[in-house]
């Protein structure tokens, strides 16, 4: 551990301050050809900076560079063309017109594809759509194949369902924002990361440990809030199709329009199933056959830093099938019957969302956001019949204000409402000789009103930072809860930002779609007591340090992190082989997450990243401290990515090395039904190739490269209608090597003339 942490210490606190607080990027033609000696000043002021031989340059950032987006000006031969910035952090091109007319041109980051916000109080990695490129992401879930914070984590292989773990907790855990409203919850937990094409997102914020109040009571560990593409922002067309050598197929098509005040952007995808692969031979598919229609639509009025009103409105319909089980399964005819043992999950998802503001000036705005979010679902785990039929509406009233000396200080306070139906219905089929108990009807129906305030101070220039927030809500069944957060950053030095936070976070549980094994297996459920709210507290400290070495840019990161439970639920699964123990756990449950991450970059030419995390996640029962399962205490990421000159080739590369994992205690059971109390090291490679056309970008590549796969993961797959039958044991791949190829093609948007 000690050489481990001894050379990103060094990166953070001991390497010196080789350069001031800058803004980097390029300045080229329309052709991507370098511009040297072009001027680049930010606009209102005589800041300015001179590009080197390779059209580079250095811009010190402007005193208060907390109002975004920020003007930027270049000019080079009589020429002049200004920009708008969005982030800071980021290594941006400024692509020049080719005449004298001011223009104002929006440029999007789109090369250096995840870093740490520099604004941001809260440690905010971002990742944006030159990232998302650089493995298949055909879903939300796959988006994180290069990053290290999130881990995408299977919870029933035979579906594929998978939650976003953060800090080695359960993906309940954290929120998923999508637009800043919470969309994915309850049922649409289960399959949700899966339902969002990667194809329509335009950014994705992730934020670790205590986070703003704005947005709920939930996000314990953490937030991952997912921005969609936009009809201002995205290509007028855009077209995307990915075949794997499974045979399944990812189509996707989005339009945009810009009008003077009105933009729409529109996106379509399906996802077809592929063959039928049984690599192991224990005659359960090796990946289940998946059918989905979606269409999503949003349309905006006006921007929100505009003085007077601004909106969108949106809306989202998700239609899916997906086919799990014995090879020899039909589901027209095996459905709640012995034949063969299969899964099947039907849903149908409309939801709509929006965000209306009312701007007074530029101190004082007010914004109601609200969503609607419908899922009905019917679904067969073996002779298990499961169907659900949730409602779900939350509105956000929110008051804006910039205050104090220079207007420097910015208040938030706000009330919010969610509404929440969740019915289930659970019952067996006649064949089913187990003796399970729990079928019935089961309704749960909460209204939780609540009020919030945060603030945000900046002091000496922005080197302090400090967001103090609180909310109350009130459940209808539990009474009122408080919700107090803190977050800190300091500046030291303008290339190092120390961040620490602290916070509390509550939840409720949703049992059945967020514990998908107390479905799929044959245990019986036993209901030890009422579940009461899961609470905990998060307190965190960060460090990024940016230096340069030569032309290499370079980014240091050290994150660690402590949870600990007030109350917690988890079905034990250990005290008795046949049944799961539903009850709260008060006792002592800790999780110790340490992060360290070094990246750098060169001259948009060549990227590198590699980030090493320790879990240290468990509870203390009976005396014995006993280690979270499936979760590995070690992980090593690393990341490579190559562009050739004007870059028409890009490479990627990635590797993941996974320590051994705790697995449940199989002790109890009869000895074929045993398994080893740890799980093996193992790695997993992927790779890909881009080569970019004028509108095409073809791509190909491999995941698990090595093809290392855990050998028939299901427990008592002999028998899938007998006692002992668990497909929830999978701790490692289990589809193995997986070739893809795609295009990606784009009709470009023209510069608009102001």
């Amino acid at each position: 551990m000690k050489a481990l942490l001894t050379p990103f210490f060094f990166a953070i606190v001991l390497v010196p301050n080789l350069n001031a607080q800058s803004f980097y990027g390029q300045v080229t033609d329309q052709k991507e050809v370098p511009l040297p000696g072009a001027t680049v000043v930010w606009t209102g002021t005589t800041m300015g900076a001179r590009t080197d031989e390779n059209g580079e340059f250095a811009l010190p950032l402007p005193p208060n560079p907390t109002q975004l987006p920020l003007r930027i000006s270049a000019i080079f031969g009589g020429a002049r063309d200004t920009f708008s910035i969005d982030d800071l952090g980021s290594y941006w091109t400024l692509a020049m017109s080719a005449t004298v007319t001011l223009q104002e041109v929006t440029v999007r980051d789109e090369v250096t594809g995840a870093f740490v916000s520099v604004l941001q109080p809260i440690k905010t990695e971002i990742i944006n759509r030159a990232e998302l490129r650089k493995a298949a992401c055909c879903d939300l879930a796959g988006c994180f194949e290069t990053q290290s914070t999130v881990q995408p984590t299977t919870t029933n292989i035979l579906t594929n369902a998978k939650e976003l773990r953060i800090l080695g907790l359960s993906g309940v855990y954290n929120q998923v924002l999508v637009d800043g409203l919470p969309t994915i919850q309850g049922l649409t937990y289960t399959y949700g990361t899966g339902t969002i094409p990667g194809s329509m997102l335009e950014n994705i914020w992730v934020v670790k440990g205590a986070n703003s109040v704005l947005q709920g009571y939930e996000g314990m560990v953490g937030q991952i809030t997912v921005f969609p593409r936009e009809g201002g922002i995205a290509e007028p067309m855009t077209a995307d199709v990915l075949v794997n050598s499974f045979g399944e197929k990812h189509l996707n098509a989005a339009f945009a329009t810009k009008k003077t005040k009105w933009t729409n952007y529109l996106a379509l995808h399906t996802s077809q199933p592929g063959g039928k692969w049984d690599r192991d031979d224990d005659t359960f598919l090796d990946l289940p056959r998946l059918t989905r229609y979606s269409v999503y639509n949003k349309w905006r009025y006006r921007k929100e830093n505009e003085n007077g009103l601004s909106a969108f409105i949106g809306a989202r319909y998700v239609h899916e099938k997906r086919i799990g089980g014995q090879e020899n399964f039909n589901p027209k005819t095996d459905e709640g019957s012995t034949n063969a043992y299969g899964q099947t999950v039907r849903f149908q998802q409309p939801e709509i969302f929006s965000k209306t503001g009312w701007r007074f000036d530029a101190n004082n705005k007010i914004s109601l956001l609200g969503s609607f979010v419908s899922q009905d679902q019917n679904s067969w785990f073996g002779l298990t019949q499961y169907d659900a039929k949730q409602r779900h509406a939350y509105a956000n009233l929110q008051y804006e204000l910039f205050w104090g000396k220079n207007k420097t200080q910015e208040l938030k306070i706000g009330v919010s409402y969610r509404h929440f139906i969740l019915q289930e219905s659970i019952g067996f089929a006649a064949a089913d000789t187990l003796g399970r108990s729990f079928a019935g009807n089961y309704r749960r129906e909460e209204n939780i009103p609540g009020v919030f305030a945060e603030n945000t101070f900046h002091f000496q220039d922005d080197r302090w930072i400090w967001v103090a927030g609180i909310r109350a809500d009130h459940h209808n069944t539990f009474g009122w809860y408080a919700t107090p957060r803190t977050m800190l950053r300091f500046n030291p030095n303008p290339n190092l930002d120390l961040r620490g936070s602290i916070g509390t976070g509550w939840r409720t549980v949703n049992l059945f779609p967020e514990n998908i094994p107390l479905l799929v297996g044959s245990r019986d459920i036993v209901f030890a007591e009422t579940l009461r709210p899961e609470r905990a507290w998060n307190a965190g400290v960060n460090a990024t340090r940016r230096f340069k070495i030569g032309k290499m840019s370079m980014t240091a990161t050290a994150d660690l992190y402590h949870t600990r439970f007030q109350n917690q639920f988890f079905p034990d699964y250990d005290s008795d082989p046949n049944q799961a123990i539903i009850a709260n756990f008060t006792g002592e449950s800790r999780s110790n997450g340490l992060q360290l991450e070094l990246s750098a970059a060169w001259n948009r030419r060549l990227e590198l990243r590699t980030a090493y995390n320790f879990l240290d996640v468990y509870r203390q029962q009976n005396g014995k401290k006993i280690l979270l399962p499936f979760n590995p205490r070690h992980k090593v990421l690393g990341v490579v990515t190559f562009r050739t000159p004007g870059e028409r080739w890009q490479f990627d590369a990635n590797l993941h090395w996974y320590g051994q994992q705790r697995l449940p205690d199989t002790r109890l059971n009869p000895e074929n039904l045993r398994r080893p109390d740890y799980s093996k090291a193992y790695s997993v490679a992927g790779v890909q190739v881009r080569r970019a056309l004028r509108r095409f970008d073809l791509f190909a590549g491999c995941e698990n490269l090595f093809d290392f796969r855990q050998q028939r993961p299901i427990l008592g797959w002999e028998q899938p209608f007998a006692r002992g039958f668990d497909p929830s044991f999978a701790w490692g791949p289990t589809r193995g090597r997986e070739f893809y190829v795609g295009f990606n093609f784009k009709i470009e948007k023209k510069n608009e003339q102001n």
